[in-house]
């Protein structure tokens, strides 16, 4: 459905994307992730067909977002992290506007207003103008908005940024329901814990380039081929800790009461053989094992980097 293949984008000595390549199959609700200038917002900018990319193709439902942009409009609905609504419009209104702009039949707006509204919660709001309305109110509006046209694609910048716990439940609701009605989402975030509730699937990048993706079970389990560790001793725990820090594989290796924690990036059988060379070096081992990591933690194993919103790239 949405398919980015060796997609680079500059501005000027910067550069946001760098052969970024990801494929999103049709009806999933995608989550996108990256820290701070990861180029989320670029890759869905392109793919929303505002920017040209540099090098590259990105199509949607089999249409280039270059040369067939006209096209690929009609198939996504697009709500960045920053829009506008118009103040002095009612929501119906609102609705009823960007319809006429899709060339939705005249006779066709206010019941296509009216289920939108529905849709996302505001069906009492109709008659209310916009800037009179919260901004939760406001963000399901929008979204209701990219809608009019019946999109087989949904692009999401931040459509929680600013929310409140309740209106961000509010969302992940309208979320679940798109993909019921077999949209294809892509959605980007920084709250990591509710993206892990709604997404099927999630990619992490980080300097304009894809580090990984998978089911969000995939890549809790395993990320950049880094496992989180666990080692239980009787004694000398602080002593394996500085030794395990001076092993090849071993990353951030720390004690915890009679625990180290350590990141390992080896192989099965190396990971055996780490054991085995404690075991023989004294230490008595009481429990060995992998800790599995939630989200935001995989995230931090890849990018060693705190979550951030894109700041527009």
């Amino acid at each position: 459905m949405i398919e980015f293949n060796g997609v680079s984008k500059n501005f000027g000595a910067a550069r946001a994307l760098d052969q970024f390549s990801l494929t999103v199959r049709e009806g999933l609700v995608y989550g996108l992730i990256g820290p701070n200038g990861a180029g989320k917002t670029t890759a869905m900018s392109i793919l929303a067909t505002l920017q040209l990319p540099d090098a590259g193709t990105v199509t949607v439902d089999g249409r280039d977002v270059v040369r067939e942009a006209g096209e690929v409009r009609g198939r996504i609905g697009y709500m960045p992290d920053f829009f506008g609504v118009y103040d002095d419009l009612r929501a119906a209104e609102y609705l009823e506007f960007f319809a006429a702009a899709y060339h939705i039949p005249a006779g066709r707006r206010s019941r296509l207003a009216a289920g939108l509204l529905e849709l996302v919660d505001l069906p009492d709001k109709a008659g209310v103008y916009v800037d009179s309305l919260s901004r939760g109110m406001k963000q399901r509006l929008a979204l209701a908005r990219c809608l009019v046209h019946d999109p087989k694609v949904l692009i999401l910048d931040e459509p929680a940024s600013g929310l409140d716990p309740r209106a961000r439940a509010e969302m992940k609701e309208i979320i679940r329901h798109l993909k019921q009605m077999d949209k294809t989402v892509l959605i980007s975030s920084h709250i990591l814990p509710e993206l892990a509730e709604i997404c099927d699937e999630v990619a992490i990048m980080d300097q304009g380039k894809l580090i990984a993706c998978g089911t969000v079970a995939e890549i809790t389990a395993f990320s950049r081929g880094a496992r989180q560790m666990r080692i239980e001793v009787l004694d000398r725990v602080k002593e394996l800790a500085d030794y395990l820090a001076t092993r090849p594989g071993v990353s951030d290796s720390h004690a915890d009461g009679p625990t180290v924690q350590f990141i390992f990036s080896g192989e099965q059988a190396e990971q055996a053989e780490l054991l085995q060379v404690i075991i023989t070096a004294g230490w008595p081992v009481t429990e060995f094992g992998e800790v599995k990591r939630n989200l935001e933690e995989a995230f931090m194993a890849v990018t060693g980097g705190e979550v951030e919103n894109d700041g527009g790239n």
